[in-house]
Order: C-alpha cells, then sequence, then structure tokens
C-alpha cells in the first residue's frame, strides 16, 4: 500500500485524554480514532492489526475443535430473564425497547443466546460435546470507559461457549479452551500468566483469567517466584500452618481506648505491634451476619467470605446494623461475647496468638491479653486474609510476588446453571432426558491489541512483532522527487508485492525526518530505506527492534528480507 494514498493520521503530541502508553501511541500513529467515551473507530492500520489477532484465534480455535458462527448482538430480554441475569447483570447491561415497547439488550455477552440455539437444535448426546464460537462487538456501558481500547463500551470479542454431556466432559473441554488459549498469546509473543480467578456475575465454579503482565493493568496477580503457579490477589490461598506461640496466657482486662477507631490507633494508644491485635469487620453474608476476625495487619478478603460461606451476594455490614447486633461501632467491634446469631469466621492466623488485644463491644473500649480458644472460641477457622508478598506459595515452590495485570482471556466452567434455566436437555444413551453441562471462554480481540502495544513500545512507538504487526516491511523513499530514489523504491516494492510481502511504501513528499518518525511510530518490523546510494542500487536496512543499519545492494535484498523475516 502507498502511504500517500493511505489513512494514516499520525499527531506529533499525545492526545490529552490518554492516560497509558497503548491509548497515546494507537491514537499518534493513527490506528485508532475516538467516536464517544469508549467508542472507538479502528483505521486501516489498526483494521489489520485486529484482523491478524483474529487470524492467530481462527486457527487455534478451529484446532481446537471448535466451529465458528455469529449470533445476534441485538437479544431480546426474554432470554436473559430465563436465565435470571436480566434482573442481576446490573447497569453495564444496554437495554432498549422498538417501537412495539418489547425489551432488548445489546449483547454484552452471549451465554442466554448461545443455549437458546443449542437446546432447540441438539437433543441427543450423539452430538455432544461440542464447542462454538463468534467473534463480535460486545456492548457494556462501563461507568467510567478509560484507557482506550482496554475499558470501553463496545469492544470486539471472541466468545466460546462448550456444551456438555456430563462435568468429567467438560473438564476435557475447559482444558481444550485453557491450552488453544495459551498457544493464542504464546504465538502473539505476549508476556503472561493463566491466573486461578473468581467467576463473579458469570457464574461460573471454576475459571482461570489469562493476564498480560503491564505496570498499567487494573488486576494485582499473585505468582509463585519459582513455579508456574499465579492466581488472582483475591484467589490466592494462604496456608494455614501457622507456629503456635509459647507464652503464658495472661488474664483478659478490659481497657479504656478513647477515640482510638482503627488498628493503628489501637495498637499504638497500648503499645504493641499491629499484628498483635485483631481486626473485627461484620458483614452481611445474603440474610446472616459475619463477624470475620484477622490479625490486625492483615486485610479481610471479601471474596473468600462470600466463597467460604456459598453466597450469592456480601456487604459490610450497616453501622446501625452492626450498633444492634454488637452493641457498638465499628471502632470497637470484637468476638468476644458475640451474640449467637452472628457467625464468628476467624482466619487461620488468628488461631495460634496469645495475648492479643481487641474491641470490647463497647464504644471506646478494648480487651487486651486475649487468647483464642480461651476468650472466644469462632464457630470456624478459615482462610479469611489476602495474600501478601513473602509468604509461601500455595503450590509449596518458592515465595509469592506481586504483579499488575491486563487481563486479555477468561475461561469459566459453568456447569449447568444457564442450561438449567432454559431448558437445555439431551436423551442420553439410554433415553433419558439429562441437562448439559456448560463452559463459557472469551477472549478479548480489541483488548490484546492494546496490551501488545503496552508490551511492544519504546520511547519512539509501537514495536510490532511480526506475527500481528500490519505490514511486515516499510519502504521510506527519504526523496520521491530525485528520480533514482523513486524508480529503485518502486522497483522494490513491486519486487516485495509479486512475493506477497506485506509491504507500506512511504512514497509523501515530506522531509526524511517526518517519515523517519512516522515509521517509528506507525512500528512495522523491518525498514527499507532508499536514500542518497539509489543510484548504486545500495539500501539500508533496519529492523525497528534494532538500532542498527546494514546496506544492501537489490540484487541480494530480498534474499535478506525473507532471512529476516523468517
Amino acid at each position: 500500500m502507498r502511504q500517500s494514498k493511505m489513512l494514516v493520521p499520525t499527531l506529533k503530541e499525545n492526545p490529552a485524554e490518554a492516560d497509558i502508553a497503548s491509548h497515546q501511541l494507537l491514537v499518534r500513529a493513527g490506528y485508532i480514532r475516538q467516536l464517544a467515551s469508549g467508542i472507538y473507530t479502528l483505521l486501516p492500520l489498526g483494521k489489520r492489526v485486529l484482523t491478524k489477532i483474529e487470524t492467530v484465534i481462527r486457527q487455534e480455535m478451529d484446532r481446537a475443535g471448535a466451529q465458528e458462527m455469529l449470533l445476534s448482538a441485538l437479544q431480546p430480554a426474554e432470554l436473559w430473564q430465563e436465565s435470571g441475569r436480566w434482573y442481576t447483570y446490573g447497569s453495564e447491561l444496554m437495554r432498549m425497547k422498538d417501537r412495539h415497547d418489547r425489551e432488548f439488550a445489546l449483547g454484552a455477552t452471549h451465554e442466554e443466546a448461545m443455549t437458546s440455539i443449542l437446546r432447540n437444535e441438539v437433543g441427543t448426546y450423539k452430538k455432544l460435546p461440542m464447542t462454538l464460537y463468534q467473534i463480535q462487538n460486545k456492548f457494556r456501558d462501563e461507568k467510567r470507559p478509560r484507557f482506550g481500547l482496554l475499558r470501553g463500551r463496545e469492544f470486539l470479542m471472541k466468545d466460546a461457549y462448550s456444551f456438555n454431556e456430563s462435568f468429567e466432559s467438560l473438564d476435557q473441554s475447559y482444558q481444550n479452551m485453557y491450552d488453544a488459549y495459551c498457544r493464542i498469546f504464546e504465538r502473539l509473543g505476549l508476556n503472561y500468566r493463566a491466573v486461578i480467578a473468581d467467576s463473579g456475575a458469570m457464574g461460573g465454579k471454576e475459571t482461570h483469567e489469562f493476564m498480560v503482565l503491564s505496570e498499567v493493568g487494573e488486576d494485582v496477580i499473585a505468582y509463585s517466584d519459582t513455579s508456574k503457579y499465579a492466581a488472582n490477589v483475591e484467589m490466592a490461598p494462604v496456608t494455614n500452618e501457622y507456629e503456635k506461640s509459647a507464652e503464658t496466657t495472661g488474664e483478659m482486662e478490659k481497657v479504656s481506648t478513647p477515640d482510638r477507631k482503627t488498628m493503628q490507633e489501637v495498637a499504638d494508644y497500648l503499645g504493641h505491634e499491629l499484628e498483635r491485635g485483631l481486626k473485627s469487620i461484620m458483614f452481611k453474608v445474603d440474610d446472616e451476619y459475619v463477624l470475620v476476625v484477622t490479625r490486625g495487619d492483615h486485610e479481610v478478603n471479601d471474596v473468600k467470605v462470600k466463597n467460604f460461606m456459598d453466597a450469592k451476594v456480601v456487604d459490610l455490614a450497616t453501622e446501625e446494623d452492626t450498633v444492634r447486633l454488637m452493641g457498638t461501632g465499628f471502632g470497637s467491634l470484637g468476638p468476644v461475647g458475640a451474640p449467637k446469631e452472628v457467625k464468628v469466621v476467624a482466619d487461620y492466623a488468628v488461631e495460634p496468638l496469645v495475648n492479643v488485644s481487641c474491641g470490647a463491644n463497647e464504644e471506646g473500649y478494648h480487651y487486651k491479653n486475649v487468647t483464642p480458644g480461651k476468650d472466644f472460641v469462632p464457630d470456624e477457622y478459615a482462610d479469611m486474609r489476602f495474600v501478601e508478598e513473602g509468604d509461601p506459595s500455595p503450590d509449596g515452590e518458592g515465595v509469592i510476588k506481586f504483579a499488575r495485570g491486563i487481563e486479555v482471556g477468561h475461561v469459566f466452567k459453568l456447569g449447568s446453571f444457564y442450561a438449567e434455566n432454559m431448558g437445555a436437555t439431551f436423551l442420553d444413551n439410554s433415553g433419558k432426558s439429562r441437562t448439559m453441562v456448560m463452559g463459557s471462554y472469551g477472549i478479548g480481540v480489541s483488548r490484546t491489541l492494546a496490551a501488545m502495544v503496552e508490551q511492544f513500545h519504546d520511547d519512539k512507538g509501537i514495536v510490532w512483532p511480526k506475527q500481528a504487526a500490519p505490514y511486515l516491511v516499510h519502504i521510506l523513499s527519504l526523496n520521491p522527487k530525485k528520480e533514482e530514489q523513486r524508480v529503485l523504491a518502486d522497483n522494490i516494492y513491486a519486487d516485495l508485492l509479486d512475493e506477497g510481502i506485506e509491504v507500506l511504501y512511504d512514497d509523501r513528499p515530506e522531509r526524511a525526518g517526518v517519515k523517519f518518525a512516522d515509521s517509528d511510530l506507525i512500528g512495522i518490523p523491518l525498514r527499507i530505506i532508499v536514500g542518497k546510494r539509489a543510484g548504486e542500487e545500495i539500501v539500508e536496512v533496519k529492523m525497528r527492534n534494532e538500532e542498527s543499519k546494514t546496506e544492501i545492494a537489490r540484487s541480494s535484498l530480498m534474499d535478506e528480507i525473507k532471512n529476516l523475516l523468517a
């Protein structure tokens, strides 16, 4: 493609609304333009990269035995009402009515729509297992769209759904998709981790997120420094092997702690380390009240509370409820003497403690010399805290480190939630009707594009890997007004087209400095510079990710290009 005829509107300065590298560079290099908040147009270069990513995804999905189809983005409300998600999904679901006052939603995801197809078209075990996928725009009314393509209201997604006759069959489908995702992100050259995750509103019981490591990531990953273990920080389990204190237990004593509300204020006032106090936080878990107790230096993990209680909704109790049930507000809560209607769950790290402090359930008072098991007995001990850097890795190998990550893929074991609610059944080999078992597997395609820029850029612009670059070769004719440069550049361009090599030809009447800057910004892997030695049919060749240039005669240029691109 001749650059003089292509829509590549590059910019010298970063757009004011762009805070991160991928957003800045994709706008500056002419890959995207914003149409409205969280809504972007992909310009020709952006569309070419997106197509490259889609190609890798399609190849690996097909290799895994999945079948591509295309569902409607517009979905009737009745499908979502059957699953129950019409009422629970939240304000991110874009809802609308047609001229007949019928309710619809723009697809945020397609579990319901795909399940409706299978329940109507597949009724026998002979067709199962079956995995179907599509690549389609999705719509979510993000409260705060930001970071360009990383968090938008419209985005391109690959979503796949497996339908199985048993949970054992689902395990195999899940593993197939997990392996396919690993191959996809490895082929794209990304530094990623597959992390154990929480299923959230999707309703699954087992799930992994695929995270591209990046400082701008919104999620914190806990990973082992010596093994492949990785999990979202809220899902990483913490060892329950704590050494029991050998300290002699003292007598519990109530002491005044006026105006001391926080753990640190109480610790300082009583003259002990933060870890020698107990932190008590009350939650409303569905319709039950639970007091969660951790060590003072640890943070309560509400996701673990939800999963431990097998709950649908977990919220902090209001101060009014806390006063009504416990007799005091947030600042003086403690497990000693907790009423029977409040379940007390203590973190494993609490059990070995001796002579610690806690709230006395009386405003302005705390207990000291409290020993769990003597002065209070929790209903249960469980893993209730966030993992911390330096904790032993749950797999027994190494210690936990933290990193930030951008979620680009997610795989779920949904089980029979949607199939049961929507009547997706099949006849087994004995003629008995059974409910299908499902999995759901998503990749944010446009999000992956942005994540690649976050990993593949320098201070001059984007540095595309060959497998995703919009073009493989960028020809720069430094002065096309000079006939020898124009003719040589034209000939090389024609040679590359004849060889089927994707090439962008900068034939614009611009200064050499502008062309070099734009080439660095756009980030095509291999650059051919046609300049002052064009009359000798000698050009300079440079890889975008290297500083050195090499002079090569046209007679050997094609072989060199093929070697460099191999």
